[in-house]
């Protein structure tokens, strides 16, 4: 898979999307992140991606200040953007910021291509090297891709790539590091299998006491549907209804409680 040029392709359909949403007026409600305007979710991936930026350039290994980015890695023109713990935020999006946006993207695109994935740099993950975030950054520009067109019409699937390789990541890295971070319930031998429609793919996971174990064939509820569908189901996006759903419900139901949102 070249991540680097899946970044490219989601990280252009978000800005399209932004400055769809820019040309029409006030900044239109994300129905998928609740709570936030377009501007908020700009405003969101583009300090993501310098927070990331500060850590793969200058090879870091411990977090950023986030203060000292706000002040060195954003134009002194601010006007109208998003401020930290005030949303939704109204009114129309502020070039500036969709330009701050590009900007970003573009510089850590090219960090992403200039760095070995093996270089050791510090996550949030024990995987502590520049491939963690490409990878990451890969799945959460393709997410919120998904929710802009969301907010101006008819979103695109996601790439069958991305989707496919984001599944597994779920399982070993997001739903471990989600439920250690929530404090979820212990596991009680759950079972769910997740059943790739459109090509080959199957995912059997098993939330037992407080381990995540992907394998196996035995389950207590499948959930089928494209690759992108059930990545999307996994991160929230649509429901449990778009896909085809064989088993136990109750099980099913219990998901989000073993691994919550953040």
């Amino acid at each position: 898979m070249d991540a680097a040029a899946h970044f490219h392709r989601e990280v252009r359909a978000f800005h399209d999307a932004a400055r769809e949403a820019a040309e029409a007026g006030d900044a239109p409600a994300v129905p998928s992140c609740p709570d936030w305007t377009m501007s908020d979710l700009v405003f969101h991936l583009a300090g993501v991606h310098r927070f990331v930026i500060a850590v793969v350039r200058d090879r870091l290994d411990a977090p950023p200040d986030l203060a000292d980015l706000g002040r060195t890695e954003f134009p002194a023109d601010t006007a109208g953007w998003p401020v930290l713990g005030r949303s939704p935020t109204h009114g129309p999006i502020p070039a500036t910021l969709l330009d701050a946006f590009e900007e970003g993207a573009g510089r850590l695109e090219a960090l992403f291509r200039q760095r070995p994935p093996d270089e050791q740099v510090w996550t949030w993950s024990r995987e502590q090297t520049v491939g963690f975030w490409l990878r990451m950054q890969v799945i959460e520009a393709a997410v919120h891709r998904w929710d802009a067109e969301n907010a101006v019409g008819a979103p695109g699937p996601i790439h069958e790539e991305i989707a496919a390789d984001a599944i597994t990541q779920t399982f070993e890295v997001m739903a471990p590091t989600r439920r250690a971070w929530t404090s979820a319930p212990p596991g009680a031998g759950e079972r769910f299998r997740f059943l790739r429609t459109d090509g080959p793919g199957e995912w059997v996971v098993c939330f037992d006491g407080e381990r995540v174990r992907l394998g196996g064939e035995a389950f207590d509820v499948e959930l089928a549907g494209t690759a992108s569908e059930l990545m999307l189901f996994l991160w929230q996006r649509i429901p449990a209804e778009a896909l085809a759903v064989r088993g136990d419900k109750a099980v099913l139901d219990r998901y989000f409680e073993l691994v919550p949102p953040i």
